[in-house]
């Protein structure tokens, strides 16, 4: 069943409403409710279904301009359930406002379900995600402030934007649409004297980053603007691997974040992951960034021999960082020998055999315990997560009642808490542990120089790790906050820490600090108590970040110095 997209009602301060237009005076749908504001793009309103799609008018029929986004359909539609619908903007042709720095030709607004129903705004960006669309951009979020939209409206560069929509971030069935969504547009807005459709297509210009969007939507990639996108003159990787890689994530399913991951660690594993996830963080953003550095960091693992009898267990921990299906393509892709092959072919029967190839195989037991365990604080639920996936990891059990059961002694609450930083000097590590709330003690190896005379003497560290180790374990008590912070460069560093840990039952979050290097040399040059910089050389030279999983759970702090991507809490979304 084809449905046509309502007529979204204005604002009644919009003042580019014409005679024609519907105007709500009703905004009690909006009232009291989160919301979420969206910079209103002017294209065709555009409706894609499992089968087929249309722009406003049901029979509407071809134009020149619809051409990209039917090619586009024919990539993605696959991907829409049977009785679902996307509406979006066809952005291809210019209309009034040329734009030259488009993410994609088409950005999806609002998915509806086969019960008619709008899904609530975070599901919709997650599926608009996977299918690879974006989404127009946020304004503003919060519950509804009439002196705020109002406001938003000056913030507006009126010749570059037509105006923006708010909607609930809740969902709504579409016969409350009008109470749900409306829109203010700028005044005068049609500021052409033909009518688009009647004049010759102009296309609307696309950014560097539609590169990146056209890989997640199933498009081939292209050498030449995928180096653009991501600041490089050209592809570290051969350029066939492109074409290789892409066909094997089709062939598995893969498509949005997954897709463009696969891609961008084929061409980029030459790279040292230490450098990757920093260099990347400004192009994909930090949790993206992270996930590429991680596929490039494990896939070689894959290529050696492995205990048959730990490899369900080792593969359960990797499934934390990455897709195994992605991981295990990229590995195949790159063997450099007939061995490597085999133990990548052997790897993916034991994955498939232990049901691991999902794009999220441990979705069932974190929904599952979500929902056995709701209302506990989170640090308890997390801590239940951890023990019941590594008890899965080790196949103690399988169900989530069994997972529930094994966690009984952690739901109170009652253990130690350990917040372990890791990063090179000058990454923000203590201005990271300034800003978190009830802390108890900090153990710190720079204090416990600056104590023995001299920050800078490195001659004792034998003896300050393990009066550090001591000062640790004694503050390691029921209900306590710890903070180490230390370099903590490499798994040995961090192994001598959780061992501790360990032995007081604590919660392990590890702090992993994403600093680029050029902005680390130069906050090292205006440090109180700057490293020699050749000291600074060699740590980033030793520097291995944990991956997710080598502790209960993970923080990825960027270079603002604020958490930006999680990895092993039960609350956290995986797509």
């Amino acid at each position: 069943m084809r449905v046509q997209y309502p007529r979204t009602p204005h604002l009644p301060w919009s003042p580019g409403a014409s005679a024609d237009d519907v105007r709500t005076g009703d905004l009690s749908g909006l009232a009291g409710a989160e919301v979420v504001v969206t910079e209103k793009l002017d294209g065709e309103n555009t409706t894609l279904y499992r089968d087929g799609l249309h722009a406003r008018s049901l029979d509407s029929a071809h134009h020149p301009s619809r051409a990209w986004v039917k090619e586009l359909h024919g990539r993605i539609g696959r991907l829409i359930p049977p009785g679902w619908r996307v509406s979006g903007e066809n952005m291809y042709a210019r209309h009034s406002i040329p734009y030259e720095d488009l993410e994609s030709w088409f950005y999806g607004f609002s998915v509806w379900n086969d019960r008619d129903t709008c899904l609530d705004w975070d599901t919709t960006v997650r599926f608009l995600r996977r299918a690879g669309l974006p989404a127009p951009r946020v304004l503003w979020r919060g519950r509804y402030d009439e002196r705020a939209l109002r406001a938003l409206a000056t913030t507006l560069d009126l010749d570059r934007q037509e105006g923006y929509v708010v909607r609930t971030v809740q969902g709504f069935p579409r016969a409350e649409f009008g109470e749900r969504i409306a829109k203010w547009v700028r005044p005068r807005h049609v500021r052409t004297d033909t009518h688009w459709m009647h004049a010759a297509v102009v296309p609307n210009g696309l950014g560097p980053s539609a590169a990146l969007w056209a890989v997640r939507c199933g498009a081939r990639p292209t050498p030449g603007a995928l180096a653009a996108a991501l600041g490089l003159e050209e592809l570290p990787g051969p350029e066939h691997e492109l074409a290789e890689i892409s066909d094997r994530l089709d062939a598995l399913g893969r498509t949005g974040d997954r897709r463009l991951t696969g891609v961008l660690a084929t061409v980029l594993r030459g790279t040292r992951r230490e450098e990757l996830a920093p260099r990347l963080a400004g192009t994909l953003g930090l949790p993206l960034a992270r996930r590429v550095a991680d596929l490039v960091g494990l896939h070689p693992r894959l290529h050696r021999p492995h205990p048959d009898e730990d490899r369900h267990a080792g593969l359960v921990r990797m499934s934390v960082a990455a897709d195994l299906e992605v991981l295990h393509a990229l590995a195949a892709l790159t063997a450099p020998g007939l061995e490597e092959e085999q133990q990548v072919a052997w790897s993916e029967l034991h994955a498939e055999a232990g049901a691991l190839l999902d794009p999220d195989p441990l979705d069932g037991l974190r929904r599952g315990l979500r929902e056995s365990l709701a209302g506990l604080a989170l640090e308890a639920a997390d801590r239940c997560f951890a023990q019941a996936r590594e008890a899965y990891a080790l196949g103690r059990l399988e169900r989530t009642d069994e997972a529930v059961a094994a966690t009984w002694r952690w739901r109170d609450g009652a253990f130690p808490r350990l917040i372990q930083l890791t990063g090179p000097a000058g990454s923000g590590k203590s201005t990271f542990t300034a800003t978190l709330p009830g802390v108890d003690t900090v153990v710190s190896l720079d204090g416990l120089r600056t104590a023995r005379g001299s920050r800078a003497d490195q001659r004792d560290n034998a003896d300050v790790l393990r009066e550090g180790l001591d000062r640790l374990s004694a503050a390691l008590v029921p209900g306590a906050t710890v903070v180490w912070d230390a370099t903590s460069l490499n798994r040995h560093q961090r192994s001598l820490v959780q061992g501790v840990a360990q032995r007081r039952d604590a919660l392990v979050t590890q702090a992993v600090m994403i600093v680029d290097e050029a902005e680390l040399q130069r906050r090292n040059a205006v440090r109180p108590h700057p490293v020699p910089e050749q000291v600074l050389t060699a740590q980033l030279h030793r520097y291995q970040p944990p991956y997710p999983g080598e502790a209960h759970r993970t923080w990825y702090v960027g270079a603002r110095g604020t958490v930006e991507d999680r990895a092993g809490s039960l609350d956290v979304e995986e797509d």
